[in-house]
């Protein structure tokens, strides 16, 4: 959070990308940001976001968008290209989402096997690809995107019966993936996988990123915590090949200890910030 304010406390105006439910806007209008646009998929974190941050009036404006289109999303309310001081994305799934079961994101409570972040009318469900997909394919999407390869038992399983919940899916993951000294919980990287393939993450980051460097005003700041290595290698190559852009930051910038103790969540961030080029630097 401290990083996230270091580097857009002094824009103007900030459009943050992904709202959840309001943390980093609330922190960056509080240290003085002038007009936040907060942009969500899910109506839910719209709702819980505007009454969070009421009390900055028309300071903040929340839109329910996808950040694939993001240009359009923002341009509806009011910010044209070239108009934004900072854009932020803060990816991967939010804590709201975590901690609902009926969302069914967590292999920790029993919920519906959902995983969508626009909600029940964000079409395909993580049940629809466990029960569906042909098992090439499902192994494919839990190597891909979890780096694991036991999607063999979740084939098995489904023969028997349709796999419909969270504990469900999470028991059968964990038959099957041996243990790990300090690797959290055995159905963790399928969880993740089945989260990124239902949402379309990577694919909605690399649509993304453009159109955000459109937004940014000469002198504007892109800042991105990723928390997968392949959304960060995403942000990271899209950065070096900008020529608009200049990297603020030449490592990724992680948690530190304290940091990740207190928020375990978060202990697999990455942050890396670009600064859109002014005109002199362009000629240079």
């Amino acid at each position: 959070m401290a990083e996230v304010v270091r580097f857009l406390s002094e824009a103007d105006v900030v459009v943050d990308a992904t709202l959840g439910a309001g943390g980093h806007a609330e922190a960056l209008l509080d240290a003085g940001v002038g007009r936040l646009v907060g942009v969500d998929r899910d109506a839910d974190a719209i709702g819980e976001a505007t009454r969070r941050l009421e009390r900055f009036g028309p300071r903040f404006t929340a839109v329910r968008g996808r950040f694939s289109r993001l240009a359009d999303v923002v341009r509806d309310a009011g910010v044209g290209a070239a108009g934004a001081g900072g854009v932020l994305f803060d990816l991967g799934v939010s804590s709201m989402h975590l901690d609902r079961s009926e969302r069914g994101f967590s292999y920790r409570t029993p919920g519906p096997l959902d995983m969508r972040m626009a909600g029940p009318d964000g079409g395909m469900t993580a049940a629809d690809v466990v029960n569906t997909y042909p098992e090439d394919e499902l192994a494919r999407v839990i190597f891909v995107y979890g780096e694991e390869r036991f999607a063999g038992a979740i084939v098995r399983a489904r023969t028997r019966s349709p796999i419909v919940s969270t504990d469900e899916l999470a028991a059968i993951v964990a038959g099957a993936v041996p243990k790990r000294k300090g690797g959290g919980h055995p159905a963790r990287r399928t969880f993740q996988a089945l989260r990124i393939e239902v949402n379309h993450e990577l694919e909605e980051v690399a649509a993304s990123l453009p159109q955000a460097t459109d937004l940014l005003e000469p002198g504007g700041v892109l800042l991105v915590i990723s928390y997968h290595s392949l959304e960060d290698r995403i942000v990271k190559r899209f950065v070096l090949s900008e020529d608009r852009l200049r990297a603020m930051t030449k490592k990724p910038v992680v948690p530190t200890g304290p940091e990740a103790a207190s928020n375990p969540r978060a202990r697999s961030a990455k942050l890396r910030a670009a600064r859109r080029i002014v005109a002199d630097e362009a000629a240079a």
